[in-house]
């Protein structure tokens, strides 16, 4: 009997040894801390109460002179957010730590301390600007303060930012650098990577997403299969935690106890839970959202929350704190005259700050 002939099949089982991964994120809810737990002084409050509302006047202000086309290009405002620029400002060393920011950065400017006069000036693209009027709305700059911008590329400043905190762990000063960008940022590959190498080479870094919902006009769980931002830390061996940036307290401790980590060498990312009452723009018409949105959200304004707690804890009375905004009022209204008086760069100026070489070789 002939033997019957065919092809022999073999399968081949890998097997994979899996294990469980358990994290914990720690979160940082609104109410949750009083001033006196972050060390911080009836007078710091108050402080922070006006530095709030001056971003919050400021921002009005431009946006009216946006309209009068007094201020040209992009306009992205801050208002709704003023509790994570104020918090994260409190809760670092002005002028030992760093901070890079995407285009969104009038906030984090007059956080830091940069006066209205050089920031409205550079609105109005004038020489007094803090940029010297190049910059414009998306590009503030400090050294003193040490803001390394304003950045308008969505995402690219982020590996920047692992630049400045390589430089701080190279110098040994004791310095941390904070990341901040947008929730529409999330994917971009080179934050990613800036990630990963902030994680081998322990960075004092802080990546912070001011998750104010919506990139543009795109809802967050609509552009993203995993749209709780802090589980991304788990691919890069880092921690993360969770805050609600309507509370500026919440903010301020999370920044601490994160500086504290980076100061170790532990980089980390924070997930600030925020909103924006304004477009992505000026020119933005927001039909992404219901009104009734807009207006459950702006219950929970972060001005009007700090105003509640120093009211309820008898920091200051209504006639003082009427009197900080009468006194933040009349700050914003002579930024304006200092901008409109404020001359344009000369056009000699065009190739400064570009080139180091004086006699601008590539120009030939």
């Amino acid at each position: 009997m002939e033997a019957a002939r065919g092809s022999a099949h073999v399968s081949h089982v890998s097997h994979v040894q899996t294990s469980k991964i358990s994290v914990t994120f720690k979160g940082y809810s609104a109410g949750s801390y009083t001033h006196t737990e972050l060390g911080l002084s009836d007078e710091k409050v108050l402080d922070m109460y006006q530095n709030m509302l001056l971003q919050r006047r400021f921002e009005q202000r431009a946006n009216q002179m946006y309209g009068k086309q007094k201020i040209a290009g992009f306009l992205h405002l801050y208002i709704g957010q003023e509790a994570v620029s104020t918090g994260a400002a409190t809760g670092i060393k002005i002028g030992t730590d760093s901070l890079i920011t995407a285009y969104r950065d009038h906030g984090h400017a007059l956080a830091l301390g940069m006066s209205a006069n050089e920031c409205m000036a550079e609105l109005y693209g004038k020489v007094d600007g803090c940029s010297k009027g190049k910059g414009g709305s998306m590009h503030f700059f400090s050294k003193e303060k040490r803001l390394f911008g304003g950045h308008g590329i969505v995402g690219a400043h982020v590996p920047v930012g692992g630049g400045i905190a390589f430089a701080h762990k190279f110098k040994n000063d004791g310095g941390v650098c904070l990341a901040f960008y947008g929730d529409g940022a999330v994917g971009q590959g080179a934050i990613h990577e800036a990630m990963n190498l902030a994680s081998l080479y322990k960075l004092p870094l802080i990546f912070i997403i001011e998750n104010n919902e919506y990139a543009m006009g795109t809802a967050t769980d609509r552009a993203f299969g995993q749209p709780e931002f802090t589980r991304l830390a788990v691919g890069y061996d880092i921690p993360a935690s969770q805050v609600d940036g309507m509370d500026v307290f919440s903010v301020c401790k999370a920044v601490q106890d994160h500086a504290a980590m980076a100061r170790e060498g532990q980089p980390s990312l924070l997930e600030i839970k925020t909103y924006r009452y304004l477009g992505h723009s000026v020119s933005d018409p927001q039909k992404y959202r219901t009104k009734e949105e807009l207006d459950g959200k702006k219950e929970e304004d972060p001005i009007i929350r700090l105003k509640a707690y120093i009211l309820e804890n008898s920091l200051a009375d209504n006639d003082a704190l009427d009197a900080l905004d009468d006194e933040v009022k009349e700050t914003v209204k002579e930024s304006v005259e200092f901008a409109e008086n404020s001359p344009f760069p000369d056009l000699s100026a065009i190739y400064d700050d570009i080139y180091d070489e004086s006699d601008y070789p590539y120009l030939n």
